[in-house]
């Protein structure tokens, strides 16, 4: 990692990724929340420290091992590190068979909402009993201990029952996130010489059934093997489908196998859970390796300790299974747990915008975890939504997936939690398997914008290019400096792409082991709290001046009437580059000279006058994939006049060609 890529960390006055945002005032959780939490002792923080790596035992204590491990941590094929050595464990058996063995099988297991308002709810006992007969279904079509099973599934109760289903065989699972293309799954399915595939005929979006079966069908054909595929009947009589020669229909093949008891297979900690493709910056997608026994203990210990989950709750998380947060946060750490998760299929303004707040109020839901993406959209919906509905069951938000800016952090707090539930903002990877940077909402104050510290036992530091520590309140690279449970052991079958891609090893004397580098941005304050800048590589050069676009957007989006902000660098005769600010104005507020005006200061008083935008284009929406990342690409395309590239991974694609009207109309 290059100096090119970050900003200077001497605090220059160029800016570079240093966050200028304003210092907001903290907040301490409530005296209820902290006596009720299943973390509150301060000491923690010491405890891990002094006693590291031995401090893991407390995450594997939260799981059942049919054999004990000998060793915690082995770090001797350094950064190959194997945690939990000499024990075995079933993921399917914790987060099942246990919880029915202590009398628990007609709790609440998941609770699924579809999109048209149908529900599906299954207790302990009926996932077990499913799980099982699926199990046997697979096992009767060929699958074996290790053989990768693809899943390509929207969120229906099915993705995770067949989750489960791999898991108590012992076969790792691949899910293919369902907004992806047939070509990604083809990618994917070949990358893991994957034999098998679960997937469905269709499902509902806003209201419109979707063919899915049809682009799995075409991904298959990409397929350079033979594949075994079970399909869902999701949508009946609303959408036809037929099954090939190598298809099998879900239903029957559960139904041919039910009352069918399936043992779990032993895993060592070490065998593969999963594998989870992530798209790298270059080449082809990253196969992410997460392993049975560390994975699971991590994200039964942060479900545990940051959100707070007890067997009581009835907890939701707001994400797509296709994505880690939803492995982790809606599957394995809530199940492990034994608690009762929500799923739901559908989008938060279908059929009106009140959705999300109308099934925290049906579920009584407790705990809620959801992106900034979503909060941001919510207030620019306004307040009007979520003031309909009662949401006093709630003890307890959490954000994940990007940085959250102060403002919406506040309305998060004020408006869903009514300044009552402790909000943890969460910062981690695909690759980190679970959360890394965060306070414990039972312990720490919530300082709006910030993260917060680094969880026990995880060593988080903010370093300069040549890994020294940087001062507080200079931006540097953050880097986690000791292994920990969750991580990722290696890329599939790249073993050199894992090592050049994540890891650096200094050679000085006094820091000679291998650090990971995640490749983003932050700064540190004085009470150790990290505030994450955005991806180091997220920067645009004006005149020589490198300035992060998370930092301009964040000051945009602290203009009052600014919902959400999208920064990219357009090609400048003068500048090189300069900065194009594309902004989504909350209901109510119009698109005027004033506000125009408005966001420039904004941005010129908030980091200076270089960052100043060379325009401000107001608009309805932003291009977005369907799992809610900015396609920033797009946006640089129509700032620097160039043809635009492919637009079918979009949700919504009908705005680019609206944006790239409205600019060229206004030159």
């Amino acid at each position: 990692m290059s100096d090119d890529n970050t900003a200077n960390s001497d605090g220059d006055e160029d800016g570079g990724l240093e966050a200028r945002l304003a210092e907001g005032e903290s907040y301490e959780p409530p005296q209820s929340f902290v006596e009720q939490a299943n973390v509150n002792d301060p000491a923690i923080y010491d405890e891990f420290e002094e006693n590291w790596p031995g401090c893991w035992e407390r995450a594997a204590d939260l799981v059942s091992w049919s054999q004990e491990y000998d060793t915690v941590l082995e770090a001797d094929d350094a950064p190959f590190y194997r945690w939990f050595t000499g024990g075995e464990l079933n993921a399917s058996y914790n987060c099942l068979d246990r919880h029915v063995e202590d009398g628990r099988k007609n709790q609440a297991a998941i609770k699924w909402e579809g999109e048209l308002g149908e529900t599906r709810t299954y207790t302990y006992g009926d996932l077990l009993n499913e799980v099982e007969a699926f199990a046997a279904g697979l096992r009767d079509l060929g699958v074996e201990e290790d053989d990768v099973v693809t899943l390509y599934m929207p969120m229906i109760p099915e993705l995770p029952i067949a989750m489960l289903a791999c898991a108590r065989l012992g076969a790792p699972h691949s899910v293919v996130f369902g907004g992806f293309s047939a070509d990604a799954l083809a990618t994917r399915m070949n990358a893991a010489d994957s034999e098998y595939l679960v997937t469905c005929d269709g499902y509902y979006r806003r209201g419109d059934a979707l063919n899915h079966k049809e682009k799995a069908d075409k991904g298959l054909r990409g397929v350079d093997h033979d594949v075994q595929t079970v399909v869902v009947d999701r949508l009946g009589d609303e959408l036809q489908h037929f099954l090939g020669a190598m298809a099998h229909d879900y239903d029957e093949l559960v139904a041919a196998h039910e009352g069918e008891s399936v043992e779990p297979v032993a895993r060592d900690a070490e065998d593969m859970l999963f594998l989870m493709y992530t798209s790298g910056t270059t080449g082809q997608p990253k196969g992410v390796k997460h392993t049975t026994g560390g994975y699971l203990s991590y994200a039964a210990w942060t479900s545990h300790a940051v959100l707070d989950i007890k067997p009581e709750d009835t907890y939701w998380c707001a994400a797509d299974i296709g994505w880690i947060t939803g492995h982790s946060y809606i599957v394995y750490g809530p199940l492990a747990l034994g608690t009762t998760t929500v799923m739901y299929e559908g989008t938060p303004d279908y059929p009106e915008k009140d959705r999300l707040w109308e099934l925290i109020e049906k579920n009584r839901v407790d705990i809620f975890y959801t992106a900034p993406t979503a909060i941001r959209a919510f207030m620019k919906w306004g307040k009007q939504y979520p003031e309909g509905h009662d949401l006093s069951s709630l003890r307890l938000l959490g954000t994940v997936g990007e940085p959250i800016n102060p403002r919406a952090w506040q309305w998060y707090y004020d408006t869903i939690g009514g300044g009552e539930c402790p909000v943890v903002d969460t910062w981690w990877q695909t690759e980190t398997g679970g959360m890394m940077i965060t306070t414990l909402p039972g312990i720490g104050e919530m300082k709006p914008g910030a993260a917060g510290p680094p969880l026990p036992g995880v060593d988080a530091r903010i370093v300069d290019a040549a890994g020294n520590d940087v001062d507080p309140g200079n931006a540097g690279y953050l880097t986690v400096q000791k292994p920990w449970p969750g991580m990722l052991r290696t890329l599939y079958n790249n073993d050199d792409r894992f090592l050049n891609e994540y890891w650096r090893e200094y050679s000085d004397e006094d820091a000679d082991d291998w650090v990971y580098f995640p490749e983003d941005g932050a700064k540190v304050d004085e009470d150790g709290y990290i505030t994450i800048l955005g991806r180091v590589d997220d920067v645009i050069n004006v005149s020589g001046h490198r300035l992060g676009t998370m930092e301009i957007e964040s000051a945009i989006v602290g203009v009052e009437g600014v919902a959400e902000a999208a920064v990219v660098g357009g090609d400048h005769d003068v500048k090189g580059k300069a900065v194009y600010a594309y902004v989504i104005l909350e209901d109510g507020q119009e698109p005027t000279d004033g506000m125009y005006d408005r966001i420039i200061s904004g941005v010129e008083d908030g980091i200076g006058p270089i960052a100043r935008p060379e325009d401000v284009i107001f608009t309805p929406e932003l291009p977005k994939t369907r799992s809610g990342k900015i396609m920033r690409r797009l946006l640089e395309d129509i700032a620097s006049g160039n043809e635009l590239g492919n637009t079918s991974t979009l949700r919504n694609p009908e705005i680019v060609d609206e944006i790239a009207e409205q600019v060229k109309e206004s030159n």
